[in-house]
């Protein structure tokens, strides 16, 4: 048996789950798993079945699907599979590391293609686990070079997402959009407080009792984009800007590792400026 995953967004209506059950139905597909949630004040239906069973041509079982849908319906069929990933750093080690040790022993979901960085300093470590690592700098050039010779390298892979794992450089919108919800980043505060540089000294300026990181998808709003996971950990009149940067990094390694495992695991839909994770 195959193993696949139908995803579906559509407006919301009576009879949606008896229709696309039935659909299934006649295809032989045996729902392992369903998970749905609407959201009223938008009036949207949103839904992941797991099943099991043989799909010949996953394009007619869209079509099908989409037929007995509601306007401005989106139906996927994901046939499983390991996606593909490149990762952007500039110099701190510790969310690559934890990526690239996973992907060294198979347990990321995904597979690693390349290591991206605007500076050198992470090359040895990535090279020492045999993944590629590519230095592209940014202070001989315009950010319009630099972008593009970032492209040129990441067009060589079939990339299904990009990861900023400490990547300290803000990307242009036409960049961005390029890859449409595909660029995930790791934000080092509970958004949206302390946005942009320097969110630990923010943080202990402003005296908080929370510290906390952020993983979300990139867009052209800095920092503001749809939120996929969070954590937080508790500090105190102790702590000073450098203290809460190190309890911080334990925190972003585990919003990242979850994330990740998440999007990989076609968990994740964006609504808006806003998602839906069925965990």
């Amino acid at each position: 048996m195959n193993n696949l995953l139908i995803l579906i967004e559509c407006q919301d209506g009576v009879g949606l789950v008896a229709n696309i059950t039935r659909i299934l139905a006649l295809h032989q597909l045996n729902i392992i798993a369903m998970r749905e949630f609407v959201d009223e004040s938008e009036n949207k239906f949103f839904t992941r079945i797991a099943c099991s069973g043989i799909v010949e041509d996953e394009a007619i079982l869209e079509q099908e699907l989409l037929r007995i849908l509601l306007k401005e319906a989106k139906v996927t069929v994901v046939a499983k599979s390991e996606k593909n990933i490149a990762v952007l750093v500039t110099k701190e080690f510790h969310c690559l590391a934890d990526l690239l040790v996973r992907n060294h022993f198979k347990t990321l979901g995904a597979t690693v293609k390349c290591v991206v960085g605007n500076h050198q300093t992470l090359k040895e470590f990535a090279e020492k686990l045999n993944v590629p690592f590519f230095f592209v700098n940014h202070e001989d050039k315009n950010r319009d070079l630099f972008e593009q010779e970032i492209n040129n390298l990441l067009a060589t892979y079939q990339l299904d997402y990009i990861v900023l794992a400490k990547f300290m450089r803000i990307l242009s919108p036409s960049f961005i959009n390029q890859y449409p919800n595909k660029i995930i980043n790791i934000h080092h505060s509970f958004l949206p407080a302390f946005i942009g540089a320097s969110p630990y000294k923010q943080a202990f300026h402003r005296g908080v009792k929370i510290i906390g990181a952020t993983a979300h998808f990139v867009t052209n709003h800095l920092d503001e984009g749809p939120i996929i996971s969070q954590q937080t950990v508790h500090v105190n009149h102790t702590f000073n800007a450098k203290e809460m940067a190190i309890a911080g990094r334990e925190i972003e390694k585990g919003v990242l590792s979850k994330a990740l495992e998440q999007v990989l695991e076609d968990r994740v839909f964006v609504s808006g400026n806003k998602t839906i994770v069925f965990e």
